[in-house]
């Protein structure tokens, strides 16, 4: 059995630290009350409807979006699975430990912390290459069947934000917030805690972030 080297280390850290964060990150905007990220729209919308907490149903959402990767021919990595459990019980201590923002400079507060700790999280545990998030690695699995990824990320961010919403899932100008905050961000901090071994020129790392 090999020694892991330092640069392996750091990456097993930062993977696991990006995670939590994430899990974080999106129960602050969750406790905004603002509206949530389009998936947490959905997640929010099943827990409402069929109960258990939003972060049971990231959890099980995850589990099912990395079942399609099958047919897609997509293969998941440590971070992949890593992805589907941490985030989701993250949330449900989070959203489980405080209550919801009632005041509104409380509210912004969450919801801007929120957005910006997402950006970092997203940079930190997609930097570390160990594998895409399950609803990423949908969209490039569509990708690779001749869609664009433009086409399939937005696809299904209307698919799920949609069905989200007719669930009970919170939509409001949080999720707008969201939606335009996040690629810029994203853009910023994923080439700046990516491992310098690991840059490539390759195109756009932001172009699948932020769909845990």
């Amino acid at each position: 059995m090999s020694t892991p080297t330092p640069l392996t280390t750091r990456r097993h850290v930062q993977l696991q630290a990006g995670l939590v964060l994430f899990g974080v990150s999106l129960a602050m905007i969750i406790l905004s009350g603002l509206g949530n990220s389009p998936w947490d729209v959905l997640h929010q919308g099943l827990g409402r409807t069929f109960g258990g907490g939003t972060g049971l149903w990231t959890i099980i959402v995850g589990a099912l979006v990395l079942a399609a990767w099958v047919p897609l021919r997509q293969r998941p990595g440590f971070g992949t699975l890593a992805n589907v459990i941490v985030i989701g019980v993250v949330m449900d201590v989070v959203l489980t430990a405080f209550p919801p923002a009632t005041v509104m400079a409380s509210q912004v507060a969450l919801l801007a912390g929120g957005i910006l700790l997402n950006g970092v999280a997203t940079g930190l545990y997609i930097g570390a290459s160990f594998g895409p998030g399950p609803r990423d690695g949908l969209m490039t699995g569509l990708a690779q069947r001749g869609i664009s990824i433009r086409a399939a990320r937005t696809g299904i961010e209307v698919v799920v934000l949609v069905g989200g919403f007719f669930l009970g899932g919170t939509l409001g100008v949080g999720t707008l917030a969201y939606a335009l905050a996040i690629g810029p961000l994203a853009h910023h901090f994923i080439p700046l805690f990516t491992p310098r071994a690991l840059q490539s020129p390759a195109p756009a790392v932001g172009t699948a972030v932020a769909s845990h």
